[in-house]
């Protein structure tokens, strides 16, 4: 067998049954043995961007790895940043890139780009092949390193000479040994001791998880854990899902633009029990400020990540679901009933909510509100990046993991279309909903074109203010309304101040995204007026195939609550 067969045939062994990317000349070997590949399918992206966000959306909306082939140079390096999100928000994904030829590296040959040294800092491993006899191993480990310990992103290059090279006696790896490897599994059982006592002793415990309980698949231990104690809980955005939005003990997501009441048990609690989290700067703003009261436990699987941010007392390596099976079996129920007043009281004294003016215009709140009547309770929510995502994640009905995907760590526009479009290739009888804004649809909106071509039927819900909205934000709330190029209609003979519902903006609104959606071969639908949300949403949804729907929000509608940059979680901001 060839590289190219040997690559194929490891990827049919790893269970990979559908690949995302875009083919190239040092890539052809590898395309020519996918042309007579029946069990894998070969979905062609319009942008190896979007063919990685794609595998990424596969990836975590299944807990499998997704996979995604290019070729050489421009082809490699339009992966970055897919690579690069899937790193910040552990997704395991593969990205598989062709080559030029072994004796060409290192001489500026065409289309050559170093892979290796380019994603060194955002993979959580690569390789690049040399010899075709290693080949079968580098397949094995990358799907091991992938989707063990804390999953994440390797890159694979491959020379076009590697690719053609014959191995005579191939065989695939059964088994693996990486001696440096070893995820654990357990925490120590005096760690967890530790942490049980500290419950026990504790009068305003709080729970304070993420993305490592979805990736653990510990959604389940998480609830019986919340169950048996009645300790409160908050959940990052990557962990949206793992604990249904109407559970009596959520306090919501907590951070820059998190809820009232998950704020406020983060800075009165006296033990928080960090478990698969990063204690990201969004949640703990300055660090001497935040949860200057409580003991601090900190539960992971990557150790590198303990007291990376901030000092853990009890720190305990080790898997989320396993661990938590360790404290659910050492902790007696004790009830906290002051505690959990209080934090009721918080939710009652601040729930979500918005001014809803009698004035016809439409509320992108309101648009998410009715959104979540007409969805299935198991529809998949997939977002872009900015106002709109963080609307989706204070507003959508999310009961379950992997139904609710976004770009937290890194923040990547154009996110969303692509994943959502992963996401329905690897749930077909799922519905899927990607909730998207102006600015970030038109990021990878030639994904269009493949969800059409391919009848992938993702709803598209654009909430458009004609704005790159959060970026305003900042501008309208810190910058004394000096809206500097947010405007998404903004020509040079605009005049200094955009604002309003219509504002001074051209009279033809650019570019027609409903004529976009129809251009390319896709049903589109339009809501000017809060008296239209409904009919849209109905016909969007109910629609056989894949719908843009556009919304036209209020131009300067904020987030809130929020908390300004550098500020502690206590200087909260609720609008009006």
């Amino acid at each position: 067998m060839n590289g190219s067969e040997i690559l194929i045939d490891g990827l049919k062994r790893e269970g990979v049954d559908t690949i995302f990317g875009y083919p190239g000349g040092v890539v052809i070997p590898i395309f020519d043995v996918l042309y007579s590949t029946k069990e894998i399918k070969f979905l062609l992206t319009r942008h190896e961007q979007g063919a990685t966000h794609a595998a990424d959306g596969y990836a975590r909306s299944t807990g499998k790895v997704g996979v995604c082939l290019v070729t050489s140079g421009p082809g490699a390096t339009n992966t970055i940043t897919g690579i690069a999100s899937a790193k910040m928000d552990s997704s395991p994904i593969i990205v598989i890139s062709g080559q030029v030829a072994s004796g060409l590296i290192g001489t500026d040959a065409f289309q050559e780009t170093d892979m290796v040294g380019l994603t060194r800092s955002i993979c959580k491993h690569n390789y690049l092949v040399k010899d075709v006899n290693d080949l079968p191993r580098v397949i094995k480990e990358a799907f091991h390193i992938a989707r063990t310990g804390r999953p994440g992103p390797v890159s694979i290059d491959i020379p076009v000479d590697v690719a053609n090279a014959k191995l005579k006696e191939y065989k695939y790896p059964e088994t693996i040994n990486l001696p440096g490897y070893k995820p654990a599994q357990k925490g120590n059982n005096g760690q967890v001791k530790k942490l049980v006592d500290a419950i026990v002793r504790a009068k305003k415990p709080l729970l304070y998880t993420g993305g490592g309980i979805i990736s653990s698949g510990a959604t389940d231990d998480l609830l019986a854990l919340i169950d048996k104690t009645q300790i409160p809980v908050v959940v990052t955005l990557m962990g949206l899902g793992s604990v249904p939005f109407n559970h009596p003990d959520f306090l919501g997501m907590p951070g820059m633009h998190g809820r009232v009441a998950a704020n406020k048990a983060l800075m009165e609690c006296d033990l928080l029990i960090g478990v698969g989290v990063r204690f990201d700067d969004r949640i703990t703003g300055p660090k001497h400020t935040f949860a200057t009261n409580a003991i601090i436990a900190h539960i992971d699987i990557d150790p590198a990540e303990i007291g990376k941010n901030i000092k853990a007392d009890i720190p305990i390596v080790g898997d989320a679901k396993a661990v938590l099976q360790q404290i659910i079996e050492k902790t007696d129920v004790r009830s906290r009933d002051s505690w959990n007043e209080r934090m009721n009281f918080w939710k009652e004294k601040f729930p979500l909510s918005y001014k809803n003016n009698d004035d016809g215009l439409v509320n992108p709140q309101y648009v998410i509100e009715r959104m979540n009547t007409f969805v299935n309770e198991d529809s998949i929510m997939v977002t872009d990046v900015g106002q709109h995502q963080m609307w989706s994640a204070l507003y959508c009905h999310y009961r379950h993991p992997r139904k609710f995907l976004s770009s937290g760590g890194l923040g990547t526009m154009g996110f969303g279309l692509p994943a959502a479009m992963g996401a329905a290739v690897a749930n077909p009888d799922t519905q899927v909903v990607c909730i998207s804004g102006d600015g970030g649809i038109q990021m990878n909106i030639q994904e269009l074109a493949t969800c059409a071509i391919n009848q992938i039927p993702v709803k598209v819900i654009v909430l458009n203010n004609f704005y790159l909205g959060m970026v305003r934000q900042w501008q309208d709330l810190f910058w004394d309304k000096k809206y500097s190029r947010v405007c998404l209609q903004q020509t040079p003979n605009c005049p200094a101040e955009c604002r309003g519902p219509n504002g001074n903006c051209p009279p033809q609104y650019l570019p027609d995204l409903v004529k976009v959606a129809e251009a390319n071969g896709m049903l589109g639908y339009r809501a000017k007026t809060k008296d239209e949300v409904d009919e849209v949403l109905k016909k969007g949804l109910a629609a056989d195939g894949p719908v843009l729907m556009e919304f036209f929000i209020k131009r300067e509608e904020n987030v809130f609550p929020m908390v300004s940059a550098g500020k502690p979680l206590s200087d909260m901001m609720t609008g009006d």
